[in-house]
Order: structure tokens, then sequence, then C-alpha cells
């Protein structure tokens, strides 16, 4: 709660001008929208959501603070009217006034409450935004601005819906398979899979989720030459070996959300990012770094949080379609029976890396925005492990997470190499299919 307090103070003390309270406050619409944006990752955090679950809450807020903002410019496009299962959306009336950022601010949180658990620390945070807005505007804007959010937010949940995420809860366990090169549950906590219905939600670009498909992983083979046993080699080696930067690079990008640490026969969670929200961090770093408008940070995370939603679906129909071994299990079975990697392993899957193919798709979709050779500093985990590094262009920090799952020990580095190649097809898609400006 402390931490909660402190984001309302900086609220306060960065988004409004008060000139010592003779004149009304004076709103800043990016930096409202920034932290609307950290407000629910704080949220995602606490609630543990998993990664590709976060990204379907990124996706659907961040479509609704667009479709509200982006009238505040008009020259650019509705999102939603180029994908598919979504109303048309409404449209401001004609000679009256709007505050779109009151709209978008309200849509963006319509929309979390309903696809989220902690609705009572969104709605204390609300309670102390809008008061502020309703000091700068009289009262039949304000009303009006939050009736517009109100029926986008509804407009955006309607089609959330019926993406088949609801219509996959409550499945049974997912336990895979103890055959050779198969997927089982793995140590330290043996979790059943996370999520092996993703594949069939409903995505917002991609035709489907099967339009990018990757051919299958090295296949089991008992030959020492052989790839299968190579690449289980290659990690153990490597994990037995790492100099410090690669140990750092692992720990930078492991964004595990809900890590179980082990003590004597006591076990606590380290609660940290999901891997789609580091890229919703990375997002914020350019769009203050470039001193975006409110429109584009809109855009920009609406954008992002598509790309994530859709490679997060095309690598798990990836993943549980091939139901590929992890390195932990084949390296128990053939090399070391008491080794384990350096990161804890991920209850899913192997093949494809999920946050290489991620990566790549956000990295795409952030360098068509902002350009290639933007330089950064990635200060999304200070809060959380206390690093911080940084990056040339937004590929070579995607590059630098696909090869940190190999670091950590959780990845073999073909799979890494095709999560990495996918997310580039998916992001180049979204590209080329959305039209971004009238």
């Amino acid at each position: 709660m402390k931490y909660h307090k402190a984001s309302l103070m900086l609220l306060l003390s960065v988004l409004f001008l008060t000139n010592c309270g003779k004149k009304p406050a004076v709103i800043n619409d990016a930096e409202i929208l920034h932290a609307n944006e950290e407000e629910l990752t704080k949220v995602i955090i606490y609630d543990v959501f998993t990664p590709p679950v976060a990204s379907r809450i990124y996706g659907y807020a961040n479509l609704a603070s667009y479709e509200a903002m982006r009238y505040a410019d008009p020259t650019y496009s509705s999102l939603i009217t180029q994908i598919k299962g979504f109303d048309a959306p409404p449209v401001p009336e004609k000679g009256k006034t709007y505050n779109f950022t009151l709209a978008a601010t309200k849509a963006f949180f319509i929309v979390a409450h309903k696809i989220t658990f902690s609705i009572d620390t969104l709605q204390d945070y609300e309670d102390k935004v809008y008061p502020m807005f309703k000091q700068t505007m009289d009262d039949s804007t304000y009303a009006r601005s939050i009736a517009f959010g109100e029926k986008i937010g509804k407009l955006i949940i309607k089609r959330a819906m019926v993406d088949n995420y609801p219509q996959t809860r409550g499945k049974p366990k997912y336990l895979g398979d103890n055959g050779h090169a198969m997927w089982r549950p793995t140590p330290p906590d043996y979790f059943d899979g996370v999520e092996y219905c993703w594949g069939t939600m409903e995505p917002f670009v991609i035709n489907s989720s099967r339009q990018f498909p990757l051919p299958p992983p090295p296949a089991y083979s008992a030959d020492t030459n052989s790839a299968y046993v190579k690449q289980a080699l290659q990690v153990y080696r490597l994990n037995k070996n790492l100099t410090v930067e690669q140990k750092i690079i692992a720990r930078f990008w492991d964004d595990n959300p809900f890590v179980v640490q082990h003590s004597g026969h006591m076990m606590f969670a380290d609660k940290k990012i999901t891997p789609g929200g580091h890229w919703i961090g990375i997002t914020s770093i350019a769009c203050k770094q470039t001193h975006a408008n409110a429109v584009k940070v809109a855009q920009a995370y609406a954008l992002t949080s598509i790309a994530l939603f859709d490679s997060f679906i095309g690598s798990w129909e990836a993943k549980y379609e091939y139901s590929y071994i992890r390195p932990v299990s084949q390296i128990n079975e053939t090399v070391d029976r008491e080794w384990l990697p350096m990161l804890q392993t991920p209850p899913f899957p192997e093949y494809p890396a999920g946050h290489a193919d991620i990566s790549a798709a956000s990295a795409t979709v952030l360098t068509h925005l902002f350009g290639d050779n933007f330089k950064f500093q990635d200060t999304t985990e200070m809060r959380y492990i206390g690093l911080q590094r940084h990056f040339d262009s937004f590929n070579k920090a995607a590059d630098e997470t696909a090869l940190s799952r190999n670091y950590g020990g959780i990845h073999f580095l073909n799979s890494v190499q095709k999560g990495t190649l996918q997310g580039h097809e998916i992001g180049d898609f979204i590209i080329q299919k959305l039209k971004l400006k009238n």
C-alpha cells in the first residue's frame, strides 16, 4: 500500500501545475495516460496474471484508451474499425466540447475493472484522478466526456466477452506427457501447463494463430551427434560457465511474474513484472524520451499491446502443438540428475521461446513508431530487481531478450531463434495491415 500511495503522490506532483493554488489545475494529458498504465501494471503484478492473460488485459484496456484519445487529433485512424469483432465506435457530438483525456481514462478503467481482480485498488486511484479533471471544466463537458468514455469501454468489453477467453476458463489441467522429447511439469514445483488453450484466442490483427507456422523442433534421438542431444549439452555447458554479464542479462529479462522461492519447508513468491509489462515499460520510456503527445502515447501503448497479444497467441499455439521438452527435463534424464537452470523454468512447453517471440513483435512495432537505432536506457526493472540496461535499438533489446532465455537455462538456442523469427513476422504483419493515420 505504501507503493500505491507513493504513486498517487507522484501523480499529484507531475500531472498538475497548480500555481500555488491561485489558478485551476492544468492537466498534462500524456502524463495522465502514463500514470493510468502504471496503475494497471501494478494491478497485473499484484493479481499474478500469467503472461498471456496480462497481454490480453493490456490489449483491451489500451485499445479503449486509444479509441477515445484519438479524437483529439483527427489525423489518427481508428484501430478497432480495422480489427474483426468490434462494433462501430461512437463518435463525439458535433458542436459539443469534450475532454478526450478524461474519456480515454474512463474507457481504460471501464475495461480494466471488467478484466482484472483488484478493482478496489483501481477505484482508489480513479477517485483521486476524476475530481482533478472536474476542476478544469464545466459540468456538462465533464459528464459528456465520462459518458463517451463509458460507451467506448463497453464496446471494447463486448468483444472481450467472445474472444474465447471466458469460454476456456475452468478447463482441465494440462500435465503433458512422459514420452521422449515431450513436455512434462518441471522442478522445483511441477506446476501444470499454463493456458494451453491460448492458441484458440481470437487475435486482433493476425488472421489466425497458425498464420506464421514454425518447423518442428529437433526430434528425439539418442545419437550423441544429433541436434537433440547437442542442444541439451549446449545449455548445460553454457549454464555451468556463465559470465557475470550473462547472469545479469538472464536476471534482467527473467520477467517471471510468480517465482516460487524455497527455504527449508517454507515457500514464498516473488512477484515481478510480466514479459509484456516489460515491453509496455519500454514503450513508456520511448514516449517520454520523445516527448510524445497524448494521442501518440495512446497509440504506442495500443500498438505494442496488439503485438503482445497476437504474438502470445502465435507462440502459444506452437508451444502446445509440439509440447516440447524443457532443458531441465532433458538434462536431468540424460546428463545430470541434480542440475537446475539459473532461472526457474516457467510452467509451459519449451518451443518456441515466448519471450523471444513477443519481444521481437514489440520491437518491430516500436521501431516503426520511433525509428531504428533508437537509443534508450531501460529502467523498467529498477523498482523490481534494481537493474537497468542501455540499448542502441529496440531490436537489439529484443535480441538480448531472446539470448537471455538460453543463458538462464530455460530454452534451447533453436527455440529462441525460431521465436524471434515468428515475432518479427507477426510485428511486420501488424504494421502492414493497420492504417495508423487518415
